[in-house]
C-alpha cells in the first residue's frame, strides 16, 4: 500500500512532501543524487614521550583508485602535524592555511613553542564557518610546553581531545586495535607498532583504504616523518610478455595512396 504524503498536515512538523515527489521522479527514470564516498584510514596515538600519527596512502574517487601513494600526513609546524580524511583538496588547503598561521605565530614569539591548541582552534573555527561543506576530517597531533596533545576535528567544526583517535572509512577496524591494546605506558616502539596495526586493520578490511602505511613521530627533540614505513601490498615485478610476429590475424587491408603536390625544406639553427 503506497503512502499518501500529501495528506499529512506538516504545518508544525517536518515536511515529507518531497518524498512523494522524488519517488515519482525516480519512476520516470531520473537518477537521484547520492553522497560522494571517500575512503581513508588515519590514526593518532599518544605514548609516554611522543605523539604518533599514521595514515594509509590510497586516494579514491568513489570506486576508482586514483592514487596509490598519496600523502595524507600534512605539515603544520615544527612540532605539529595533521592527518586528513575526506576530500584531498580540502584537507590540503585547510592544513596549508593553518600552517601559515602557525608560522606567523612562531615568528612573533620565537622563544616559545606554538601551542597545539592554537592550531586546533584555527582549524575548528574555519570548518565551523562552512558548516560541513569543507570536507576535511582531521587528526591534529603535536607537542608544546604543556605536553603532548591529540585532537580530532570533524568537518562541521566539533573537536575532541583524546589519547588515541581513528577517523575515516576504515576507522571501525582501526579503533578495535586501539581500544584493545592502548595504555598510558606505551613506549615509542610500541606506539609505532600499534599505530601501524590499526592502519593495517583499515587497509585489509576497508575497500576505500589501502596501499602503504605512513608514520609521523613527534617528540620534543624533533619530528620524524617515515614515508612508506610499511608496504604490505607490494606487488612483484610484472613478467615481460613476448608475442611472436604474425600472431594477430589481419582481417582486411586498405591502402591509401597520397600524391605529393609540393615539398619544402627548411633549415633549423642548432
Amino acid at each position: 500500500m503506497a503512502l499518501n504524503y500529501s495528506s499529512i498536515n506538516d504545518d508544525e512538523a517536518f515536511s515529507f512532501r518531497n518524498l512523494e515527489r522524488n519517488a515519482k521522479l525516480e519512476k520516470i527514470g531520473l537518477k537521484m543524487p547520492s553522497f560522494r564516498k571517500t575512503g581513508t584510514t588515519i590514526v593518532g596515538v599518544t605514548t609516554r614521550d611522543c605523539v604518533i600519527l599514521a595514515a594509509d596512502t590510497r586516494a579514491t574517487s568513489d570506486t576508482i583508485v586514483m592514487e596509490k601513494n598519496c600523502e595524507k600526513i600534512h605539515y603544520i609546524g615544527k612540532y605539529m602535524h595533521c592527518c586528513g580524511a575526506g576530500t584531498a583538496a580540502d584537507t590540503m588547503q585547510v592544513t596549508r592555511m593553518v600552517s601559515a598561521n602557525v608560522s606567523l605565530q612562531a615568528f612573533k614569539f620565537p622563544d616559545e613553542m606554538v601551542p597545539v591548541a592554537f592550531a586546533a582552534r584555527s582549524l575548528r573555527q574555519y570548518l565551523f564557518k562552512y558548516m560541513g561543506y569543507v570536507s576535511a576530517a582531521l587528526i591534529l597531533g603535536g607537542i608544546d610546553n604543556s605536553g603532548a596533545h591529540l585532537y580530532s576535528i570533524y568537518p562541521h567544526g566539533s573537536i575532541d581531545k583524546l589519547p588515541y583517535i581513528s577517523m575515516g572509512s576504515g576507522s571501525m577496524a582501526a579503533i578495535s586495535e586501539l581500544e584493545s591494546r592502548w595504555n598510558e605506558d606505551l613506549t615509542e616502539e610500541e606506539g609505532m607498532k600499534l599505530a601501524c596495526d590499526a592502519i593495517l586493520g583499515g587497509v585489509f578490511n576497508d575497500l576505500g583504504s589501502g596501499s602503504n602505511v605512513d608514520l609521523c613521530v613527534i617528540k620534543k627533540d624533533g619530528t620524524r616523518m617515515l614515508r612508506n614505513y610499511l608496504t604490505p601490498n607490494k606487488k612483484p615485478a610484472t613478467a615481460k610478455y613476448v608475442y611472436p610476429a604474425g600472431l594477430t590475424k589481419v582481417l582486411c587491408r586498405n591502402e591509401i595512396k597520397f600524391q605529393i603536390a609540393e615539398e619544402t625544406v627548411m633549415e633549423v639553427d642548432a
